[in-house]
């Protein structure tokens, strides 16, 4: 059989898939360092199956393999992420770049590659998941807090300005906004979580069951109601009785015996501390968000140029939150960003708009 004839177009896509797939396979490999046990061994293997897609490609070009091209940049750059950082971010990278693989419509990928690469993406998802969920908290409490100082201050400057008061009452305005918004922010967190830690503590149960049951009629067992309160089924309770009456040796199901002693000496000294950590990062990230709109003010800028500077450097900073969002969540981050620009330009818009009508009706 007469040895195929590769065309141009052939030789030039298939070596960029092979230099994409070394690419990725030394993602795999750069993040696998930084991790051990269980994610360390999905990673190498992630990266030996590139291997395996590395060596179709090298199969099919034979000796056209020996003049490499370099991987795509989108592959460069989190080859570089990978290498120096290795966080939920590349992973999130990792996932959308395994969704756009282009195998399922090139006839000269197999249909297991194909499959590899749909797979390849759940993988990755479970892997990023795991990040996602450890910084959820956090992320959601650091965007929410910026993104809020950013919109309320922009609106905020961009409201009295259009009302046509000085340069200096727009500034004194928006000192005044972030520091509202920002104590407002951190005193709700403060009692949301205060107040969520004290809800915990009424609904812990307590041991009275252990002192109580020597003491308890017979009879009337009152003990039996206590489990039955708890979510414990009759069979489970009447048993769970029997065993705190001493007619049972045996701590038969240990998870149902609580230490709340413990609870109690640990929970003023997490409340405090959960309360006003919570309470402080509230109220430095909706600064560092309100802070942005008042910044060509603080640096004497008057009039339409501090205004339109002012719409700019938010309109950036709202495109990077979203963006990082977007990432973070495996969507496009260029629309994300998009969004959260649209929506904070929107509200602004319609302030701005309020401003100048209260200006003509005051005027």
């Amino acid at each position: 059989m007469p040895e195929r004839i590769l065309t141009t177009a052939e030789i030039k896509r298939w070596r960029q898939y092979l230099a994409d797939e070394r690419a990725e396979a030394a993602v795999y490999r750069d993040l696998a360092k930084r991790r051990e046990g269980e994610e360390h061994t999905i990673l190498m293997a992630l990266a030996a199956a590139e291997g395996r897609h590395e060596q179709h490609w090298l199969d099919l070009l034979g000796e056209h393999a020996a003049q490499p091209v370099r991987a795509s940049l989108h592959n460069q750059f989190l080859g570089m992420l990978a290498r120096r950082f290795g966080s939920v971010f590349v992973l999130a990278l990792a996932q959308r770049s395994e969704s756009r693989s282009p195998y399922a419509t090139d006839a000269d990928a197999t249909d297991a590659m194909a499959a590899d690469e749909a797979i390849h993406e759940e993988v990755v998802r479970g892997l990023a998941t795991r990040g996602r969920i450890r910084l959820s908290g956090s992320f959601r409490a650091a965007v929410f807090g910026a993104n809020d100082g950013l919109v309320s201050n922009l609106s905020l400057v961009v409201g009295m300005a259009a009302t046509g008061v000085g340069s200096s009452v727009v500034l004194f305005s928006g000192i005044a906004g972030l520091l509202a918004g920002a104590l407002s922010m951190g005193a709700g967190e403060f009692v949301s979580v205060r107040s969520q830690r004290e809800l915990l503590d009424a609904s812990q149960p307590t041991q009275v069951t252990l002192s109580a049951a020597p003491s308890l009629d017979l009879e009337n067992n009152e003990l039996v109601l206590v489990y039955l309160a708890r979510g414990m089924s009759r069979e489970a309770a009447e048993h769970r009785a029997a065993e705190r009456m001493g007619q049972f040796t045996c701590d038969c199901d240990p998870s149902l015996s609580l230490t709340p002693e413990k609870f109690e000496e640990a929970s003023e000294h997490e409340t405090l501390g959960t309360a006003w950590g919570a309470a402080s990062s509230s109220f430095c990230f909706f600064a560092s968000g309100a802070i942005i709109p008042i910044i060509p003010f603080l640096f004497g800028m008057t009039g339409i140029g501090a205004l339109l500077l002012s719409c700019v450097l938010v309109g950036i900073t709202l495109m990077g939150t979203g963006a990082v969002v977007g990432l973070l969540s495996g969507a496009s981050p260029l629309w994300r960003g998009l969004r959260q620009l649209a929506i904070g330009m929107g509200a602004a818009a319609a302030t701005y708009l309020l401003g100048l009508l209260f200006g003509g009706l005051v005027g």
